[in-house]
Protein backbone atom coordinates (compact mmCIF):
# COMPACT_ATOMS: atom_id res chain seq x y z
CA UNK A 1 0.00 0.00 0.00
CA UNK A 2 2.70 2.26 0.79
CA UNK A 3 4.27 1.74 -2.39
CA UNK A 4 1.19 2.70 -4.14
CA UNK A 5 0.74 5.38 -2.35
CA UNK A 6 4.55 6.79 -3.40
CA UNK A 7 3.88 5.96 -6.73
CA UNK A 8 0.69 8.29 -7.12
CA UNK A 9 2.15 11.04 -5.05
CA UNK A 10 5.76 10.43 -7.74
CA UNK A 11 3.04 10.99 -10.56
CA UNK A 12 1.15 13.80 -8.80
CA UNK A 13 4.46 15.93 -8.74
CA UNK A 14 5.71 14.75 -12.13
CA UNK A 15 2.08 16.27 -13.21
CA UNK A 16 2.39 19.37 -11.48
CA UNK A 17 5.82 20.17 -13.16
CA UNK A 18 4.96 19.04 -16.53
CA UNK A 19 1.97 21.61 -16.32
CA UNK A 20 3.97 24.41 -14.52
CA UNK A 21 6.26 24.30 -17.43
CA UNK A 22 3.79 24.24 -19.55
CA UNK A 23 2.88 27.13 -18.50
CA UNK A 24 5.80 28.89 -18.28
CA UNK A 25 5.78 28.05 -22.38
CA UNK A 26 2.81 29.35 -22.85
CA UNK A 27 3.61 32.34 -20.76
CA UNK A 28 6.68 33.23 -22.29
CA UNK A 29 4.86 33.11 -25.98
CA UNK A 30 2.23 35.18 -24.78
CA UNK A 31 5.01 37.69 -23.78
CA UNK A 32 6.74 37.35 -27.14
CA UNK A 33 3.68 38.03 -29.37
CA UNK A 34 3.08 40.90 -26.73
CA UNK A 35 6.29 42.70 -27.56
CA UNK A 36 5.79 41.77 -31.20
CA UNK A 37 2.05 43.58 -31.04
CA UNK A 38 3.50 46.44 -29.29
CA UNK A 39 7.03 46.68 -31.89
CA UNK A 40 4.19 46.51 -35.22
CA UNK A 41 4.11 49.30 -37.33
CA UNK A 42 0.74 51.26 -37.37
CA UNK A 43 0.58 54.28 -39.16
CA UNK A 44 0.55 57.84 -37.38
CA UNK A 45 -2.15 60.25 -38.07
CA UNK A 46 -0.25 62.54 -40.18
CA UNK A 47 -0.02 59.18 -42.44
CA UNK A 48 -3.56 58.87 -42.80
CA UNK A 49 -4.44 62.14 -43.50
CA UNK A 50 -1.42 62.55 -45.81
CA UNK A 51 -3.69 59.83 -47.45
CA UNK A 52 -6.70 61.35 -47.36
CA UNK A 53 -5.13 64.56 -49.12
CA UNK A 54 -4.19 62.84 -51.99
CA UNK A 55 -7.38 61.07 -52.38
CA UNK A 56 -9.12 64.28 -51.78
CA UNK A 57 -7.01 65.09 -55.26
CA UNK A 58 -7.92 62.23 -57.31
CA UNK A 59 -11.63 62.72 -56.26
CA UNK A 60 -11.49 66.54 -58.15
CA UNK A 61 -10.22 65.08 -61.28
CA UNK A 62 -12.22 62.37 -61.16
CA UNK A 63 -15.73 64.23 -60.72
CA UNK A 64 -14.25 66.85 -63.57
CA UNK A 65 -13.73 63.86 -65.72
CA UNK A 66 -17.15 62.42 -64.68
CA UNK A 67 -15.31 59.20 -64.09
CA UNK A 68 -17.83 58.06 -61.67
CA UNK A 69 -16.30 54.62 -61.33
CA UNK A 70 -13.20 56.32 -59.52
CA UNK A 71 -14.59 59.16 -58.07
CA UNK A 72 -16.88 56.54 -56.05
CA UNK A 73 -13.66 54.28 -55.54
CA UNK A 74 -12.30 57.81 -53.91
CA UNK A 75 -14.56 58.81 -51.97
CA UNK A 76 -14.78 55.37 -50.16
CA UNK A 77 -10.88 55.40 -49.81
CA UNK A 78 -11.56 58.52 -47.88
CA UNK A 79 -14.07 56.93 -46.14
CA UNK A 80 -12.33 54.42 -45.01
CA UNK A 81 -8.99 56.27 -43.92
CA UNK A 82 -11.48 58.48 -41.47
CA UNK A 83 -12.78 55.51 -39.85
CA UNK A 84 -8.95 54.13 -39.55
CA UNK A 85 -8.54 57.41 -37.65
CA UNK A 86 -11.51 56.63 -35.68
CA UNK A 87 -10.12 52.79 -34.80
CA UNK A 88 -6.32 53.55 -34.35
CA UNK A 89 -5.74 56.88 -33.06
CA UNK A 90 -8.50 57.19 -30.13
CA UNK A 91 -5.90 59.02 -27.88
CA UNK A 92 -5.96 62.23 -30.61
CA UNK A 93 -7.78 65.15 -30.00
CA UNK A 94 -8.38 65.46 -33.71
CA UNK A 95 -10.49 61.36 -33.71
CA UNK A 96 -13.05 62.82 -31.30
CA UNK A 97 -14.23 65.32 -34.00
CA UNK A 98 -13.49 63.96 -37.65
CA UNK A 99 -16.52 62.85 -37.42
CA UNK A 100 -17.77 66.24 -38.36
CA UNK A 101 -16.67 65.07 -41.84
CA UNK A 102 -19.19 62.37 -42.27
CA UNK A 103 -22.23 64.64 -43.52
CA UNK A 104 -19.79 66.14 -46.16
CA UNK A 105 -18.51 63.38 -47.34
CA UNK A 106 -21.56 61.62 -47.68
CA UNK A 107 -23.23 64.41 -49.60
CA UNK A 108 -20.14 64.24 -52.19
CA UNK A 109 -21.45 60.45 -52.22
CA UNK A 110 -24.48 61.10 -53.10
CA UNK A 111 -23.78 63.80 -56.31
CA UNK A 112 -21.25 60.46 -57.27
CA UNK A 113 -24.25 58.27 -57.13
CA UNK A 114 -26.22 60.40 -59.46
CA UNK A 115 -23.45 61.17 -61.57
CA UNK A 116 -24.49 65.15 -61.27
CA UNK A 117 -21.20 67.12 -62.03
CA UNK A 118 -22.98 70.32 -60.67
CA UNK A 119 -23.84 68.72 -57.23
CA UNK A 120 -20.64 67.12 -57.23
CA UNK A 121 -18.82 70.21 -58.06
CA UNK A 122 -21.10 71.98 -55.06
CA UNK A 123 -20.42 69.65 -52.56
CA UNK A 124 -16.59 68.92 -53.04
CA UNK A 125 -16.05 72.36 -52.27
CA UNK A 126 -18.48 71.91 -48.87
CA UNK A 127 -16.30 68.82 -48.48
CA UNK A 128 -12.99 71.05 -48.81
CA UNK A 129 -14.35 73.89 -46.47
CA UNK A 130 -15.53 71.49 -43.57
CA UNK A 131 -11.41 69.71 -43.73
CA UNK A 132 -10.38 73.06 -43.39
CA UNK A 133 -13.13 73.70 -40.61
CA UNK A 134 -11.61 70.56 -39.18
CA UNK A 135 -8.52 71.53 -38.78
CA UNK A 136 -9.02 75.13 -37.57
CA UNK A 137 -11.03 73.27 -34.65
CA UNK A 138 -8.26 71.33 -33.90
CA UNK A 139 -5.68 74.23 -33.67
CA UNK A 140 -4.20 72.63 -37.04
CA UNK A 141 -5.54 75.80 -39.13
CA UNK A 142 -2.44 76.26 -40.81
CA UNK A 143 -3.04 73.19 -42.83
CA UNK A 144 -5.37 74.72 -45.64
CA UNK A 145 -6.76 72.16 -48.09
CA UNK A 146 -8.06 73.51 -51.21
CA UNK A 147 -9.35 72.39 -54.53
CA UNK A 148 -6.45 71.22 -56.59
CA UNK A 149 -5.54 73.34 -59.44
CA UNK A 150 -3.49 70.67 -61.83
CA UNK A 151 -3.16 67.19 -61.64
CA UNK A 152 0.11 66.38 -59.17
CA UNK A 153 -0.43 62.50 -60.21
CA UNK A 154 0.87 62.63 -63.66
CA UNK A 155 1.33 58.53 -64.10
CA UNK A 156 -2.77 58.15 -63.61
CA UNK A 157 -5.27 58.85 -66.31
CA UNK A 158 -8.49 59.96 -64.91
CA UNK A 159 -10.52 60.49 -67.95
CA UNK A 160 -13.54 57.27 -68.65
CA UNK A 161 -11.39 54.57 -69.92
CA UNK A 162 -14.03 53.31 -72.68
Amino acid sequence: MMKKLLLLLTLTLLSCNHQNTELKALQSRIDSLETKLANTYKPGFGEFMSNIQAHHAKLWFAGQYHNWELADFEIHEIMENVEDIQKFETDRKESEVIEMIAPALDSVNAAIQKKDPEQFTKRYYALTNTCNKCHQDVDFGFNVIKVPDMQTFSNQDFRLSN
